[in-house]
């Protein structure tokens, strides 16, 4: 339970970083276990979501960031930080992940 209200947190603590930028904001956050998923809205017939990026909790405040290959496997990256460090890399280095289409 624990577990659970300290990713809700997370989840609404990263709502709000995303919703302050022009370029991440309406991407849409799922918890799954220790994980926080981020998706965009696909704008097809389908109208999916595609989720590109995750967040990993690494420690009470810390966070790994991992994005989905071509393969549909998760692949971690190098970074890791706080959830507001997060956000800023991917603003740096994965704007073709996060960008609107």
């Amino acid at each position: 339970m624990l577990m659970q209200t300290t990713m809700k947190k997370a989840r609404t603590t990263l709502i709000s970083i995303l919703e302050e930028n022009e370029l991440t904001a309406g991407l849409s956050v799922r918890v799954h276990g220790d994980h926080l998923i981020l998706a965009r809205r696909e704008p097809t017939p389908g109208d999916d979501h595609v989720e590109n990026i995750r967040l990993t909790r690494l420690r009470s405040s810390s966070f790994g960031l991992g994005v989905r290959r071509h393969n549909g496997r998760w692949e971690r990256t190098p970074f890791s930080g706080s959830i507001k460090e997060m956000v800023q890399v991917m603003l740096t280095f994965m704007q073709h992940l996060i960008a609107p289409y």
